[in-house]
């Protein structure tokens, strides 16, 4: 059997960023071997697209570009807003403004996303939108520990216990890695967005954060 389209794999793996001795961004082992549902529509096409055609056992060592990944790194993300935006009854909420945090925004538009504060001015505050990965190229080296066929419920959103794995894509033992997010303070792997400006809240494992 080999991975194509609404199989769902087991992998584990090492990311790191920019070279294969780079910062590890996260690291999978045989007991935290996660699965995802592929051909889902969740992973960086990239990504996917490295490990089609591999079968259990396989080992791959692949690398994706920014481009590919997330996205270079974008000076007109980072903005002035001013304090009053942060207000909560009627008060600006100081606790929150802090060097470093990451808040969940909103656009003009209803778009959600999340900034992270790099400098508190008296009256302003400067917040960084880019992916907190953009302008890294993302190394993957590891080996496809299982492929099986994904089960009805997996492949079908509404089987009744309100997670939305079928349609999703992600397997419900998983707690984040390649299927979907973990909450985690590092980097977002293999979520399928290049979007900057997408809600990246839930920095975790080689998922979707969103």
């Amino acid at each position: 059997m080999i991975i194509t389209k609404n199989k769902v794999a087991a992998l584990t793996y090492t990311l790191t960023l920019n070279s294969y001795d780079g910062q590890i961004i996260e690291t999978i082992g045989k007991e935290e071997a996660v699965e995802f549902l592929f051909g889902a529509g969740k992973l960086l096409p990239a990504f996917e697209n490295n490990l089609e055609g591999k079968q259990a056992g396989d080992s791959f060592r692949f690398q994706i570009p920014a481009e590919e990944a997330y996205g270079v790194f974008n000076p007109e993300a980072i903005i002035e807003l001013s304090k009053e935006i942060f207000k909560r009854n009627g008060e600006i909420n100081n606790e929150i403004l802090i060097l470093g945090n990451e808040i969940p925004m909103m656009d003009s538009h209803g778009k959600r996303m999340t900034g992270v504060v790099k400098e508190v001015k008296e009256s302003a505050v400067i917040m960084d939108f880019n992916h907190p990965m953009a302008g890294n190229d993302l190394f993957f080296k590891g080996i496809v520990t299982l492929i099986r066929d994904a089960s009805y419920e997996e492949l079908n959103p509404a089987h009744g216990c309100g997670c939305g794995s079928g349609g999703d894509g992600h397997h419900h033992d998983e707690d984040g890695g390649c299927g979907c997010s973990s909450n985690k303070s590092e980097g977002d792997g293999c979520c399928s967005t290049n979007d900057n400006h997408e809600n990246h809240g839930g920095y975790g494992g080689c998922g979707c954060g969103v």
